[in-house]
């Protein structure tokens, strides 16, 4: 499949892997991001930092130098950007541009719930799924793949990403709304066909706004949950610094389980085996062969990224609750974004229009920083009084008004 250079030099190996197995997607990716940057821009037009983009040059980040720095202006880019993704593939599918994937028909699997209306027939629905339900599940296991290619979650920031990540992709999912299509003589809707919908893209950017005004700041420290779930030693120094801990997951163990798969001499000490008067000998237990080892080890690797999400970050502040899933998280305040910084890529408010009658975040005194505005009347031409002429034209009159702007000095 034919690839612009441009965009195959600015991929990594695995997206590029996906790209060519998944022919039709690089289309809905391409829609993907400039739905985010569209919405980023709507949701921030009247802030300081108004999600500006520039030309996209080889090895540049499209956003600016911005995403470099921890602070909730960048975690609601990647937020943004996973959410719009996943919203992209998801409706592709079910529009038939992805060769590999189709329209979500798991629900019609599943018999709705008998009505419970007033003059229902128990027992008898009034409705059925059908029609092409779109494809969530695919468009968030493709985001997670596609998107989170970089992150590794080693440090904090690489988990903050993540954290974000998911968290876009998860309003995606929570916004799936029920429409259905009524059946029936004389449109009696005696029986609906049902599908599920993605909402617009509009409300799970407002969704992500809210969750920005309210973003919580995490710190460096912070836990893994499932490793709170760990076997309780009996050695009085079981707590003590240097001792590890032993740690069941809980998708594979129970405290009342035990597995011998995979497990060999080497790995046991011989006065546990000799001592455990329970334990089948290990000299009838059969060495895992080849097969039975890789499929061990695609089920570590499974375990490893379904363990990747499940993390609790820190509040930086010990009197506020942990993030929830949905939420968005930083690690550093905000620049001001009031003077221009070549460094951090930062425009400044310098020229932007302003409002003088507004309080907000909008208005002059916000906007400008202090520095005062510039008042002028303009005289603006535009379209007005458009009719309809039969058949087709639109004739529109010119009107000249004025306006008056205000615009930072």
């Amino acid at each position: 499949m034919y690839m612009d250079p441009a965009i195959h030099s600015t991929l990594r190996r695995k997206q590029r892997r996906l790209v060519r197995d998944n022919p039709g997607v690089l289309g809905a990716l391409v829609k993907g991001a400039n739905l985010a940057i569209s919405e980023c821009q709507h949701q921030f037009r009247n802030r300081r930092w108004n999600c500006s983009t520039r030309n996209f040059l080889r090895g540049k980040n499209l956003f600016g130098k911005i995403v470099d720095r921890g602070c909730r202006e960048t975690g609601f880019i990647y937020a943004i950007t996973s959410a719009a993704v996943t919203h992209s593939i998801a409706r592709a599918c079910s529009e038939g541009s992805i060769e590999s994937c189709t329209c979500d028909y798991s629900h019609q699997s599943r018999s709705p719930q008998a009505s419970q209306q007033a003059g229902s027939v128990a027992g008898v629905r009034d409705w059925e799924w059908g029609g092409c339900s779109d494809n969530i599940g695919f468009g968030f296991k493709f985001s997670r793949d596609f998107v989170d290619t970089g992150e590794r979650g080693r440090n904090l920031r690489e988990k903050m990403n993540l954290h974000n990540n998911e968290a876009g992709r998860v309003h995606v999912q929570a916004e799936m709304r029920q429409e259905c299509k009524c059946h029936g003589m004389s449109g009696s809707c005696t029986v609906k066909t049902c599908w599920m919908r993605l909402a617009n893209f509009r409300v799970i950017g407002d969704n992500l706004k809210d969750r920005f005004d309210g973003a919580s700041r995490v710190m460096i420290s912070n836990s893994l949950i499932h490793n709170e779930n760990a076997v309780p030693s009996n050695s009085p120094n079981s707590n003590a610094p240097g001792v590890p801990r032993i740690v069941l997951n809980p998708d594979i163990a129970s405290p009342n389980t035990f597995s011998t798969a995979g497990i060999s001499s080497d790995h046991i000490p011989d006065h546990i085996i000799k001592t455990h008067p329970n334990m089948t000998p290990l000299s009838t237990v059969k060495t895992p062969n080849r097969s039975s080892r890789n499929s061990l080890r695609g089920h570590e690797r499974h375990t490893r990224k379904k363990n990747r999400y499940n993390f609790q970050l820190k509040p930086h502040n010990p009197e506020h609750k942990p993030p929830s899933q949905r939420d968005i998280v930083y690690l550093e305040q905000s620049p001001s974004f009031c003077e221009k910084n070549l460094r951090l890529g930062i425009q400044g408010t310098h020229g932007r229009q302003c409002n003088d009658t507004s309080i907000g975040v909008d208005g002059c005194d916000l906007m400008c920083c202090g520095r005062g505005y510039r008042t002028q009347e303009v005289l603006v031409v535009e379209r007005c009084a458009c009719t309809f002429h039969w058949c087709c034209e639109v004739k529109c009159k010119l009107c000249r008004t004025k306006r008056t702007i205000h615009t930072c000095l």
